[in-house]
């Protein structure tokens, strides 16, 4: 695990350092994959070589058959030897490629499990301040583009490049003025190209611009497709994603309009080598100075010299796309982490919390100003206040979602920040009024609270929770899929399933954030019960807008903005502060209405 931490921290540390120069980060992030790499380049070099060689073996073939030999065992053993240096080329090349692409797919892959771990060590905030739509294209599609620089880039350009010189050379070598001559309209083809080039930090910038925003509406119309459709909002809603899609589309079209002749036109300079070779060796074959065999060598040469190059250059709009790509992976990478030890130095003595004058900031908005709050081991503490007044930003910096921007958050003596992550987290359990299922069966999910619990112990967890009875009348039981962030079920079903969860993982501390806001009042007074079983001996926090669900809490802290105004008990909030009274009583109020 430290080994594992350790590499981690240097890919990471890598990233930072070189940021957004894509050639040297590409470079840092192959480390333990260059021997891979080195070995595909020689494979690539060695299709090269067999491909030349195949070449030489047809001039020399040429040149005889224009000589007049006639003996066909010549020929035979030229054909086969030209046959196998053909097949010898297309197997070097091939197992160049599947070399390449393994440990290509390997980097990819690792890419994206630091990508996601980095994720895990992110302040919640700074996670939150994406869509879920750009972590997607990022990770996803953006994390995937790279695959043709790594794999193809690296051994092709490199033996491409060699090829054409090693070619060039060799046509020099029989006749350096026709081998001159052939170059004439590439200096052409380079500026065509140049020039094509030159729109790019222009127009593909805004290609990604409008691709993230299309990403961000298609997540945001699916996920909001039934609040769309029941209210009504489909024209709306659906035409900003057709407003988003065919900008998407105009931009790119926009870009090749642009580009278009100077492609065409430099694509068409770059083969167009016979129009110096021809007239110059027609030219040197009239006077006498080149024979007219040596005339057929280098014009079947020439092609050989031209098609390592147009492989280049349709490589380049991706060499173009890996400084973006990298950026993008960069400004996450770049993001501060939750600032933890991988060891722990000290172990807390209890679970007595304690916030020592803490200050947090959110979206450059200071939110808590100062609190100064003590819970008790084994306590029931309430939050309460009106909304945004900073109750659930106080539980999530309990729960080290996020770091306090100054002050301090103890348990039991220690300094949370002074605990590694994964040991904290063995310490709380967290429910918040956003709960999260994933794709996988009733049983998989709960287990979640706790790695390697079996069957009988979830099945245990859920019927202490009052989960069980739901959870039998399901098609499949514990073996039902919950579905897409557990859309296969209520919103009742899935916080009585988040809480069964929860108190499985059977942690000392307990934070429950609005965990029955969605639960329907015969549902809510079993979990309640179950709750008031399950907790008891255990450092309980709960934030509640139904005040009489927390009136026979230990301590109630009423939180108003972001200032803790009052605490106490029920009676004594009561008679001290008249904010919790005026609450209280319009709770009451609503509950009599609501009968």
């Amino acid at each position: 695990m430290e080994d594992e931490r350790s590499k981690t921290k240097e890919k990471t540390s890598a990233m930072n350092v070189y940021n957004k120069n894509s050639l040297r980060w590409l470079w840092s992030f192959t480390e333990g994959k260059r021997g891979i790499y080195l070995l595909s380049v020689i494979l690539a070099l060695l299709g090269v070589i067999s491909m030349l060689l195949t070449y030489v073996c047809l001039a020399s073939l040429i040149r005889e058959l224009i000589s007049g030999n006639r003996e066909m065992a010549f020929y035979e053993v030229r054909g086969l030897q030209i046959g196998i240096l053909w097949i010898l080329r297309y197997a070097f090349h091939g197992f160049s490629t599947y070399t390449s692409h393994n440990a290509t797919f390997g980097l990819i892959g690792s890419a994206r499990k630091l990508l996601l771990k980095k994720l895990n060590s992110m302040p919640l905030g700074a996670v939150q301040s994406r869509s879920s739509g750009e972590y997607k294209n990022i990770i996803c599609d953006r994390v995937d583009q790279i695959e043709p620089t790594l794999a193809h880039v690296t051994p092709e350009f490199t033996a491409n490049i060699v090829g054409a010189i090693a070619m060039f050379i060799y046509m020099m070598s029989i006749d350096w003025r026709v081998g001159l001559w052939q170059l004439i309209c590439i200096p052409a083809g380079f500026i065509a190209f140049a020039i094509m080039m030159a729109s790019t930090p222009k127009y593909y910038p805004v290609t990604i611009e409008k691709t993230r925003a299309l990403n961000a509406v298609a997540v945001e119309y699916i996920g909001g497709i039934e609040v769309i459709k029941a209210f009504g909002q489909s024209g709306t809603s659906y035409g900003k994603f057709v407003k988003a899609a065919k900008e998407g589309a105009d931009c790119f079209i926009e870009w090749m309009r642009k580009e278009n002749f100077w492609q065409n036109f430099g694509m068409a300079c770059f083969p167009a080598t016979m129009l110096g070779l021809l007239p110059s060796g027609v030219i040197y074959c009239l006077n006498g100075s080149m024979s007219f065999a040596n005339l057929i060598v280098l014009i079947i040469l020439s092609l050989g010299t031209v098609t390592p190059l147009v492989t280049v250059f349709a490589y380049t709009d991706d060499i173009s796309k890996v400084g973006e790509i990298v950026s993008d992976i960069a400004d996450i990478m770049d993001e501060k982490d939750l600032i933890r030890p991988d060891g722990i130095k000290n172990t807390p003595a209890d679970h007595r919390i304690v916030l020592k004058d803490v200050h947090f900031t959110y979206k450059d908005k200071e939110v808590l100003h100062g609190i100064n709050m003590e819970i008790e081991d084994g306590t029931v503490n309430a939050l309460v206040g009106p909304s945004g007044s900073g109750k659930s930003t106080i539980a999530r910096l309990i729960a080290s979602l996020w770091d306090v921007d100054s002050g301090e958050i103890i348990i039991g003596g220690v300094n949370i920040k002074d605990m590694p992550l994964e040991e904290y987290n063995r310490h709380v359990a967290y429910v918040s009024q956003e709960n999260y299922l994933f794709d996988q069966t009733v049983m998989d999910n709960i287990r979640m609270g706790r790695d390697g619990a079996t069957d009988d112990e979830v099945i245990e967890a859920a019927k202490k929770c009052g989960c069980h009875d739901f959870i039998m009348t399901l098609e499949n039981g514990y073996q039902t899929v919950c579905g897409g962030s557990g859309g296969h079920l209520s919103g009742g079903e899935r916080q009585r399933i988040s809480i069964a969860r929860a108190m499985l993982k059977d942690a000392p501390i307990v934070i429950l954030d609005e965990a029955t806001s969605y639960t329907d009042p015969e549902s809510e007074a079993v979990i309640q019960a179950a709750l008031s079983r399950l907790t008891a001996g255990k450092t309980l926090i709960v934030i509640a807008h139904r005040l009489s669900t927390i009136a026979d809490a230990d301590k109630i802290f009423l939180i108003n903005d972001g200032c803790i105004e009052a605490y106490g008990t029920q009676n004594e909030l009561m008679t001290s502060s008249p904010l919790y009274k005026s609450m209280w009583e319009s709770h009451i109020t609503a509950r009599k209405e609501e009968a």
